[in-house]
């Protein structure tokens, strides 16, 4: 009883109404593998060319937005893409996809930790990725066998569970992803040796979240600064929980983003 309040307390997140004609830019989209159907929302560039291809944009939300409407997952974070500045000066294919309602993009277990009276979260990576992690790596996979995508430039990111998804995404497929920004996260910091040299990583927390504690990021920004990786952090004095609100107004996110290649992982020059 305590882990499912504590699930459901802790990822809520902000819930507000999302209206579907707000996001008619984003085209509804269905992947579908074993049976199991994963809802996800696709935005093309506004000049969109059949015959160039494309930076792929990944982004995973947070737990109460599971489901299988797939209207929910563009509550945050599905209007900063719309600003015809992103959408004029970073052309690209971003996808959100949308979880089941009972399920999770990576592993994490709870641990009660009586000296301090609170509830940790424990990050164990496991070989085989959960089911809808999966039916998202395979839409990627999919669209960059289509010939859309410029495989040197994939990214992903995520708040809150999306957030431990993101972490999990570059931890199970080095290389794969150019960069990647992990929003009130967590991750097994164990795999920073993997992440380093393969993949750069632009942290986020805020320094007052009482749902997911900004020690887990501050713990894999030194496990990666100690290898050496290509990684930046903020950290938002007093901030709670939406630390999103503040990374995707964040200057220079997405220069930073769009100068990462998958084949150097080193800074390039964005035109």
């Amino acid at each position: 009883m305590i882990f499912r309040f504590f699930l459901i307390f802790v990822f809520s997140g902000l819930l507000t109404v999302v209206k579907a004609q707000d996001f008619a830019a984003w085209q509804k989209g269905y992947f579908t593998r074993d049976g199991t159907t994963l809802p996800y929302r696709i935005l093309y560039p506004e000049h969109y060319d059949r015959q160039k291809t494309y930076p792929l944009i990944i982004f995973l939300h947070g737990s109460a937005q599971r489901g299988n409407d797939n209207e929910k997952q563009l509550i945050h974070g599905g209007n900063f893409f719309l600003k015809d500045s992103i959408r004029n000066e970073f052309p690209s294919i971003v996808i959100f996809p949308q979880c089941g309602q009972n399920s999770t993009w990576s592993y994490f277990n709870f641990r009660f930790d009586t000296a301090r009276r609170r509830l940790d979260l424990l990050f164990n990576f496991q070989e085989k990725p959960k089911t809808y992690a999966l039916l998202v790596k395979e839409l990627s996979d999919s669209l960059v066998e289509s010939g859309l995508i410029d495989t040197n430039r994939i990214y992903i990111g995520g708040l809150s569970l999306g957030g431990f998804g993101t972490w999990d995404f570059i931890e199970r497929y080095p290389g794969y992803f150019a960069a990647a920004i992990p929003i009130c996260g967590g991750g097994d910091t164990t795999c920073a040796p993997q992440i380093a040299g393969k993949t750069a990583v632009w942290i986020f927390h805020g320094g007052s979240d009482p749902l997911v504690s900004v020690q887990y990021a501050r713990q894999y920004y030194r496990s990666l600064s100690r290898v050496g990786a290509d990684v930046k952090y903020n950290e938002y004095p007093g901030v709670r929980h939406n630390s999103w609100v503040n990374a995707f107004k964040e200057p220079g996110l997405m220069e930073w983003l769009f100068s990462k290649t998958r084949d150097s992982n080193r800074s390039v020059t964005h035109r």
